[in-house]
C-alpha cells in the first residue's frame, strides 16, 4: 500500500518528466521559430495542449529569451543598412561617401536607451538609408574631433562632413531629420536611373566667399560677439557657461551665436579666426580668444579697458537700426529664411538690387522684444533706412508696385 509521500514522489517525478517533455518540444521550436521568424515557441507549447509550471516554466522563458535575441541578431545581422562600429577606419569608410546617420551612445547613459530604439526603428522604416551606432566613449578620437560633448548625440554626415547635429533625447526632431534626408537618398536614385540634366547648385550651400562674408558680419554685428553652445539662457556646455557667467559679472553688452544651430558657421569660423574651440568671443571684430584668455584679461583689468559699457536698450536699438544704409531685421539670415515673411522680403530686395545689412531677431530676444516697442511695429520683418523705419513685407510690396521704393531709400 502507497503511502502518502510515495504518491507525491510519483506525483513529482510525472510532473518533471512532462516538464523535460515540454523544455524538449520548446527546444525543437526554436528552429522553427526562426526559420519562420514569427512563431513564439510557449504560443507554439500552448497551442498543443502544454502547460509550463514552476522551475520549467522558468527555463522555458529564459530560453524564449535567448530565442528572442537571437532573432534580433539574426535580423540585425541581415540588415545592410545599419553597423555598429567597431573601428575608426571602419567609422571613416562607411562615412566617406553618401548620407549616413551617427548615433553617438553611452551604454550607461539611461536617456540612450529610449533613443536607441527610436535609432533601430527609424532604420527599419528607411531602409535606403545608413545608421551607424558607436559608443562615444569608446572612440574618443572619432567623438572628439566630431566635437561630441554629451550623448546621445546624432550626426547627420554627408561626404564625410556634418550637416546635421541632434543633441540629446529629441525623438521627434530625429525622426524629421531622418525622414528628409531618406528623401534626398531616395531622390538622388531616382535622378541617377534618369538622363543627366545640368544640376543647380544647392541653395543652402554656401561658396567660400559668401560663408566668410556672413561670418564677417556675425562678427561685426555687436561690439563684443560671443559664439557660443547654446545660448546665455541655456549654455549647453561648462565653457559657454562660464563666459556667459563672466560676462554678466562685467556687466558687458554682447551679442550671441549658438553654433550648434548652424554647422557651417561652426565649422567655418574655425577656419576663419584659426582658432580650433568653443567659445569664441570678438571685440570690435578681432577675435580675443576663449575662456581662459577671458580670465586672464578679466583679472588684469584690460577686457573691461576695451569692452563697452552696458547701453541700455534703447541706445543699442538705434546703433543696430543706423549700422547700415539699409537694415533688415528678420527671423534667420537672407541664405537661410526661418519664415515665409523674411523669405519673401529678402527676395525683393534681390530683385530690387538692394544692398542690405541684416540681424537675426531670434538669436537675441532682447532686440526681438525691444524693437517691437522702439519701432511701434509689432510684427517681423521690418526694414530701415538710415535708421528710420520703412515697414514691413506688405508696405515694401505696395511701394514697389508705386515705384516708390528706391526712391525712399535714398532719401
Amino acid at each position: 500500500m502507497s503511502t502518502g509521500l510515495d504518491r507525491t514522489a510519483k506525483a513529482q517525478t510525472r510532473q518533471e518528466s512532462a516538464d523535460d517533455a515540454r523544455l524538449q518540444f520548446l527546444a525543437r521550436a526554436r528552429g522553427r521559430f526562426l526559420s519562420r521568424h514569427c512563431a513564439d515557441p510557449a504560443r507554439i507549447c500552448m497551442s498543443r495542449g502544454f502547460t509550463l509550471r514552476g522551475g520549467a516554466r522558468r527555463d522555458a522563458e529564459r530560453v524564449c529569451f535567448v530565442i528572442r535575441n537571437s532573432f534580433r541578431e539574426r535580423s540585425m545581422a541581415s540588415k545592410t543598412n545599419v553597423a555598429a562600429i567597431g573601428s575608426d577606419d571602419q567609422f571613416a569608410a562607411l562615412t566617406a561617401s553618401g548620407i549616413a546617420v551617427a548615433n553617438f551612445f553611452a551604454d550607461w547613459a539611461e536617456q540612450c536607451k529610449d533613443m536607441n530604439e527610436v535609432f533601430d526603428e527609424l532604420s527599419n522604416k528607411f531602409p535606403k538609408l545608413l545608421f551607424v551606432k558607436i559608443e562615444a566613449e569608446e572612440f574618443p578620437e572619432i567623438s572628439e574631433g566630431l566635437e561630441i560633448a554629451a550623448v546621445p548625440t546624432f550626426l547627420v554626415l554627408k561626404d564625410g562632413k556634418v550637416v546635421e547635429r541632434i543633441e540629446g533625447a529629441n525623438a521627434p526632431l530625429l525622426t524629421s531629420t531622418a525622414e528628409k534626408y531618406a528623401k534626398v537618398v531616395e531622390s538622388q536614385k531616382i535622378s541617377s536611373s534618369a538622363p543627366s540634366a545640368p544640376s543647380a547648385p544647392a541653395s543652402e550651400q554656401l561658396t567660400k566667399e559668401q560663408l566668410n562674408a556672413r561670418l564677417k558680419a556675425l562678427i561685426n554685428s555687436n561690439k563684443v560677439m560671443l559664439f557660443m553652445k547654446g545660448t546665455p539662457s541655456e549654455p549647453r556646455c561648462g565653457f559657454s557657461r562660464q563666459v556667459v557667467d563672466i560676462l554678466a559679472e562685467q556687466r558687458t553688452t554682447y551679442g550671441s551665436f549658438n553654433i550648434l544651430a548652424d554647422e557651417a558657421v561652426r565649422a567655418g569660423l574655425k577656419e576663419y579666426s584659426d582658432w580650433p574651440t568653443y567659445p569664441q568671443i570678438y571685440v570690435d571684430g578681432e577675435l580675443i580668444g576663449g575662456l581662459d584668455i577671458l580670465k586672464e584679461m578679466v583679472a588684469s583689468g584690460e577686457f573691461q579697458k576695451i569692452a563697452p559699457s552696458e547701453d541700455d536698450l534703447k541706445t543699442r536699438l538705434t546703433k543696430l537700426t543706423h549700422q547700415a544704409p539699409v537694415m533688415l531685421f528678420m527671423k534667420g539670415n537672407p541664405d537661410g529664411p526661418r519664415c515665409g515673411f523674411s523669405r519673401q522680403i529678402v527676395g525683393l530686395l534681390r530683385e530690387q538690387n538692394i544692398k542690405f545689412e541684416y540681424f537675426d531677431i531670434l538669436e537675441d530676444d532682447e532686440v526681438r522684444q525691444g524693437l517691437k516697442e522702439f519701432s511701434n511695429w509689432p510684427t517681423f520683418p521690418q526694414l530701415y533706412s538710415k535708421g528710420e523705419l520703412i515697414g514691413g513685407l506688405d508696405i515694401v510690396k505696395e511701394m514697389i508696385e508705386a515705384g516708390e521704393f528706391k526712391t525712399a531709400l535714398e532719401g
